[in-house]
């Protein structure tokens, strides 16, 4: 059995775990602290380890710039396409998707996945562009929000420099990005792992070896398998996956990347599950109205966490898929083919439902009385 197959079957007992412990661990205050001892601990922890061994190369500080570049694509499709899909423009459920559609964590869904199959170098290149995605999810993605809840309420502007100077601020102070930065400041004096103190070194790379099995047992406890629930934010995530897998490929077209695993990289890291800071900026929003008393409501939470729920689960495995076919995603034919077709997919439906509703009236054939052609009235 190929070794990709194997890692992949591994990981996935590791998630059909998580599963079976969810009537253990069936309380919020279980899957919280987990979630904080992930992304508060062991995540930055990889992340650290995997920077202190790269070197420090300045076309790596373009990968935050790429990200955020596809950020802001990804919110203009969502605009024009969502409608196409069922998704009333300027409602709710519109706002709610503009929102989360951009958006990644890839802290949950693919950061584990890079350190398994692909090395420390990968997680490094992953941890640096998401800096550019951290710019969307803490900051834009904030400042839309509440331009969309002036004009859902038909409130003047209002000025919040406050609020986006403690949204910067706790940009800076976040675990991940502050392991980042210092990183950084030890790389740029041409330190590593091993200038290190043995002990801190040691205790670094403990909490980097409990952050795989931490978030494959998450990632099981956190499953949803209702389908019927999940249809139509299924047919979505497949639209925005298929979205993803084809700008990607016309990047790995495009541009020639070092090696197999940078173009790995920037096919999976695109595939992340929706992150969960827009869905934060969307709650404070909801209490605003609610202290307002407000009927009308600029965002749909409902949908929202619905949206997070189905997007961990459904990132993991699609990128696990990329992952158990070896180097074959390497060539950009097989992205571009995969990226097609998840693309279309939620598309037909969608186009057999609107040849349906056309009252195209053919009545006409039959009470037209044919008369016949001149040649035939010659002959």
């Amino acid at each position: 059995m190929p070794i990709a197959i194997q890692k992949t079957l591994s990981l996935l007992l590791m998630i059909l775990l998580g599963y079976l412990l969810r009537s253990k661990l069936n309380k919020d205050e279980h899957r919280k602290g987990m979630k904080v001892v992930i992304l508060d601990l062991a995540l930055p922890a990889m992340i650290f380890v995997a920077l202190m061994g790269v070197e420090l190369d300045s076309d790596l500080l373009l990968l935050p710039l790429a990200i955020l570049c596809w950020n802001g694509f990804m919110l203009a499709a969502s605009y024009f396409t969502l409608p196409f899909l069922g998704i009333d423009r300027h409602s709710a459920q519109h706002r709610t998707w503009m929102m989360l559609f951009p958006s990644l964590a890839p802290g949950l869904s693919c950061f584990p996945f890079l350190i398994e199959y692909l090395g420390d170098d990968a997680l490094a290149w992953g941890a640096l562009a998401d800096v550019g995605n951290k710019v969307y999810v803490l900051l834009i993605a904030y400042l839309l929000a509440m331009a969309w809840y002036y004009k859902v309420q038909k409130m003047g502007e209002q000025s919040n420099g406050d609020k986006i100077k403690q949204l910067l601020l706790a940009m800076i102070k976040e675990p991940i990005n502050m392991v980042i930065i210092a990183a950084l400041i030890l790389l740029s004096f041409g330190l590593n792992m091993t200038s290190l103190p043995s002990f801190l070194g040691e205790s670094i790379t403990m909490l980097k070896n409990i952050m795989t099995p931490l978030v494959l047992l998450f990632i099981g406890m956190s499953v949803i398998l209702k389908w019927k629930q999940i249809q139509s934010i299924f047919s979505l995530l497949l639209f925005r996956a298929g979205l993803s897998l084809l700008i990607s490929g016309i990047l790995i077209s495009l541009v020639d990347l070092p090696s197999t695993a940078a173009i790995l990289v920037a096919i999976v890291f695109p595939l992340s599950s929706a992150s969960f800071w827009p869905f934060a900026h969307m709650s404070a929003v909801h209490q605003l109205e609610s202290q307002k008393e407000s009927n009308t409501h600029t965002f749909d939470l409902g949908l929202g966490i619905n949206i997070l729920a189905v997007s961990l689960p459904f990132s993991t495995l699609l990128i696990l898929g990329i992952f158990s076919a070896g180097e074959t995603f390497a060539n950009p034919s097989p992205v571009f083919i995969l990226g097609s077709i998840l693309f279309l997919l939620p598309l037909i439906p969608r186009f057999f439902s609107w040849i349906k509703d056309q009252e195209i009236d053919f009545s006409f054939l039959k009470s037209h009385d044919f008369k016949d052609s001149p040649s035939q009235e010659r002959g």
